[in-house]
């Protein structure tokens, strides 16, 4: 991060992990890889996401190293505020890649 430039404030995003891993009871090791994921969020909330055409503000995208089952990755979507320098979570979910 460049001098002089604050983090991002992530907002929602152990409470929607928590509610991903209620809802689909993933394994630990895949766990571990979206925690760590959120944490990179701090510095560059913009990195391997893209932003959704329809939502000026809502960015979405697979979360790299999570691959697993038959064509199955995780994936999450959030929100960036610029101006507040804040990231809101909306979801994580597993999609299928077919």
């Amino acid at each position: 991060m460049p001098d002089g430039d604050v983090g991002w404030t992530l907002v929602g995003f152990l409470e929607c992990l928590d509610a991903w891993i209620e809802r689909e009871s993933p394994p630990d090791d895949l766990r571990y890889t979206v925690t760590a994921w959120i944490m990179t969020r701090y510095d560059d909330p913009y990195q391997g996401v893209r932003r959704e055409n329809r939502y000026p503000n809502l960015w979405f995208g697979p979360i790299p190293e999570t691959g697993h089952g038959l064509g199955y990755v995780v994936a999450c979507a959030y929100w960036v505020e610029e101006e507040t320098r804040t990231v809101r979570c909306d979801s994580f979910a597993t999609l299928s890649l077919l």
